[in-house]
């Protein structure tokens, strides 16, 4: 699987013509600092098509990237951050839950982004039995594995699998691409 054509299209606050264009969607979800960004730089092959900030929580849209011209990969803004006012917090998260929640149009598939290191934390299962709950076909990307023992990532992979409730866990490092085709190949076939 080749990226072949990337780019950003539009961020969206709310409801918007784009969500009913009839294109499938691939969300990618996850804590504030995972390496969301990075993660979806490193699938399409671009260093900087999707901004990344030493800033963590900068994504405050649901911004839409149009792939190989027929599918959007959206990056949701990162739920549990810390750092902002609580009622900002508590606007970005009705944000997130009304997109993945309350929107009729399910996507083809949600990447749920945890960090290899720390493992699925509350909010990430929260996360995922939202998802559950609104029918939606979960994937788990572990990035940061290069942080982790080569002996402890297949451990940790099947302790993802068992605590996500089966989801295909993918072992991932946007630092050094490991998983970037393994992944492809699920998110385009």
């Amino acid at each position: 699987m080749e990226i072949k054509t990337a780019e950003f299209i539009k961020g969206i606050k709310g409801t918007d013509d784009i969500l009913y264009d009839g294109i499938p969607q691939v969300v990618f979800v996850g804590r504030s600092n995972v390496g969301k960004s990075s993660t979806i730089n490193c699938l399409v092959g671009r260093k900087s098509l999707v901004k990344t900030s030493a800033k963590v929580g900068k994504t405050r849209e649901i911004n839409f990237f149009f792939i190989n011209n027929n599918i959007y990969f959206v990056d949701l803004p990162g739920y549990g951050f810390a750092g902002m006012s609580q009622k900002g917090s508590e606007k970005l998260n009705k944000h997130i839950a009304w997109y993945l929640r309350d929107f009729e149009l399910k996507p083809k598939c949600t990447v749920v982004i945890i960090d290899a290191k720390v493992g699925l934390t509350d909010l990430d299962k929260q996360m995922i039995g939202i998802l559950d709950e609104s029918g939606h076909n979960v994937i788990i990307v572990a990035n940061k594995i290069d942080k982790l023992k080569k002996n402890d990532i297949r451990k940790k992979v099947e302790e993802f699998h068992i605590e996500s409730g089966g989801k295909s866990v993918f072992p991932f490092s946007a630092k050094e691409k490991t998983g970037r085709l393994e992944i492809l190949r699920t998110l385009l076939s």
